[in-house]
């Protein structure tokens, strides 16, 4: 099984981010209700005053506000699918899965167009709530671990917040410039290692090797 996230890794920007952008053109009112509230979460988080995942809970705050979202999110993919990254395309498999923080209403969508499995962000669209973890950094390692998925032969992912779960595979490659640039995963010293599998707090094996 190959791992990936979605965002920056097989599709060139935050689907939640265009999502909104997509939502607030369509239902123009979301620019008076939705958008100066994540403005000022966002300047707070950049100023260290509003943890990441209350950030991101903001973030999601839309997806309650829109009545036809059904039929909005078919729509997005249907402009935004031929984004998704060619070199993905050419070894797409399927038992890939995608395993990405933004909300799986988002996610489900386009992962059943590709035909491969997901895991995302639970969110209730109704109650505007998480109703598990976000699924963000050593959170990804966390649920493969506990949920007893296979081994993972090879993860992509843009960002090294996802240390965890890339430790947890067997190969590891980091995905710059939008998803366009693929190269190995930085090596690891040892020290780092211990450190975030004791954070993991699993007997699962490490598969990055020193140098």
């Amino acid at each position: 099984m190959n791992a990936y996230d979605f965002d920056g890794t097989i599709f060139p920007t935050n689907c939640t981010v265009g999502f909104a952008f997509w939502s607030m053109w369509r239902h123009p009112k979301l620019y008076f209700t939705y958008l100066p509230k994540i403005l000022l979460s966002f300047a707070g988080y950049k100023l260290g005053r509003v943890p990441s995942f209350r950030m991101q809970r903001q973030l999601f705050e839309y997806l309650t506000k829109i009545d036809d979202f059904d039929e909005q999110i078919e729509k997005y993919w249907d402009a935004n699918e031929s984004k998704i990254c060619s070199w993905y395309l050419e070894q797409k498999r399927p038992d890939d899965l995608i395993i990405s923080a933004a909300p799986s209403c988002l996610i489900g969508p386009i992962a059943k167009r590709l035909g491969v499995n997901y895991v995302a962000t639970d969110y209730d669209r109704e109650l505007g709530v998480l109703l598990n973890n976000l699924m963000y950094a050593k959170e990804k390692a966390r649920y493969i671990i506990d949920h007893g998925f296979p081994v993972i032969e090879n993860f992509y992912s843009d960002s090294l917040t996802d240390t965890p779960l890339a430790l947890c595979s067997e190969k590891a490659y980091l995905v710059k410039n939008r998803g366009t640039t693929v190269v190995d995963w930085p090596h690891l010293d040892p020290e780092t290692v211990v450190k975030v599998k004791k954070k993991l707090d699993t007997g699962w094996n490490i598969h990055i090797k020193d140098d």
